[in-house]
């Protein structure tokens, strides 16, 4: 399983370097500018926010805002922070690696693994799960702002929340034809991967994925409300203006976004995988099919192009409080995670699309 794993040294991607021999000859990022473009993203609708670019052996870090509010504290350059949907990343990558091992296939139904729990499950297949073609309706659709502000400290089950998405009709008619971003798919192959390993997806990507790369400061917390290390704090709106709602119970996430990392991690996750070192060729190859023409999506793995026509590789994540990105070089040799605590005036993608130009264009 361990497909010549490789442990990095701190600011090290020796092998991005030698594969890239085009990128590494261009400029690097412009430090003054990242820190000015993390500045804005801030100032545009962040309470604090916290960077890392990697271009071959240089690293940037770098800070904006507060880590509380109230406070002058600095935001903690290596701070922790829930990744939202990143998480999907490491799913798919677990579920990918079952299918080179061949206790799954992508082209199984649903019903296979799953009897008689999803409606049509027999035409669902597990491919439409992972790239969001299933026509299942998302449920975190059907929780309010304030249903989630009273379910702070409440135990999510994966049944729930299926449930509760199944209550509303498909999406769509016909599966695999129509993209539509849904949770409810990951939650799905997180119960998935429990049935076929008898392990829970938490466990399998601790096993196959945080212990193997060294990732310390990576965490799947289950119904724990705390973030152990160093971390800004996150906030939701509210009547009242802004909750502190860092300490919350992340089963209302689940397999589709409980994750907690740094931006360190995260760096160090995707550089990994785009190398080859956690899935074998065909498999990433399926990871970057797009889920239907014209989509940015495939499974599990999302991908931008920047304004200099440099395409990147990752994905973004919205946990509530804590909103990120973070994508690479297909050849891993730049790399850029950022990470914002909102203050929810504002639509941060204009700023964080500048900063993502500014890492990956000269």
């Amino acid at each position: 399983m361990r497909r010549g794993l490789r442990v990095l040294v701190a600011a090290t991607t020796v092998s991005a370097v030698m594969a890239a021999p085009v990128a590494a000859v261009a400029a690097p990022p412009d430090r003054a500018e990242l820190q000015k473009q993390l500045d804005t993203v801030v100032a545009d609708g962040g309470v604090g926010a916290l960077a890392e670019v990697r271009d071959g052996h240089r690293v940037w870090r770098g800070t904006s805002g507060v880590a509380e509010v109230g406070t002058t504290r600095k935001v903690p350059v290596r701070g922790q922070f829930r990744a939202g949907s990143i998480t999907k990343t490491f799913v798919a990558t677990v579920v990918l690696q079952l299918v080179e091992e061949d206790e799954l296939r992508l082209d199984d139904p649903v019903e296979k693994y799953l009897p008689g729990v999803v409606p049509n499950g027999e035409n669902i297949k597990l491919r439409y799960l992972l790239n969001h073609t299933s026509t299942l309706f998302d449920f975190k659709d059907t929780l309010t702002m304030q249903e989630i502000l009273d379910s702070r400290w409440r135990t999510w089950t994966a049944e729930e929340m299926v449930a509760r998405a199944l209550a509303k009709p498909p999406t769509s008619k016909e599966p695999g034809k129509v993209f539509d971003y849904s949770n409810t798919n990951y939650t799905l192959l997180g119960m998935i991967i429990e049935k076929v390993t008898g392990a829970s997806y938490a466990d399998e990507i601790e096993r196959r994925v945080i212990l193997p790369l060294g990732l310390r400061g990576t965490e799947l917390p289950g119904t724990s409300p705390l973030i152990r290390r160093p971390h800004p704090h996150g906030y939701i709106p509210s009547d009242q203006g802004l909750v502190d709602y860092t300490e919350m119970n992340p089963s209302i996430f689940g397999a589709g976004g409980e994750l907690i990392s740094t931006a360190a991690d995260l760096n160090h996750f995707f550089a990994e995988l785009l190398d080859g070192d956690l899935l074998p060729p065909n498999l990433l190859a399926e990871m970057k099919t797009p889920a239907v023409p014209g989509r940015n999506y495939g499974l599990g793995l999302a991908w931008r192009d920047t304004a200099c026509g440099t395409r990147v590789y990752g994905n973004d994540g919205d946990s509530l409080t804590y909103q990120s990105w973070s994508f690479s070089t297909e050849d891993t040799h730049r790399q850029a995670t950022v990470v914002v605590t909102p203050t929810h005036t504002g639509d941060p993608d204009i700023t964080i699309n500048n900063f993502l130009n500014t890492a990956f264009c000269n």
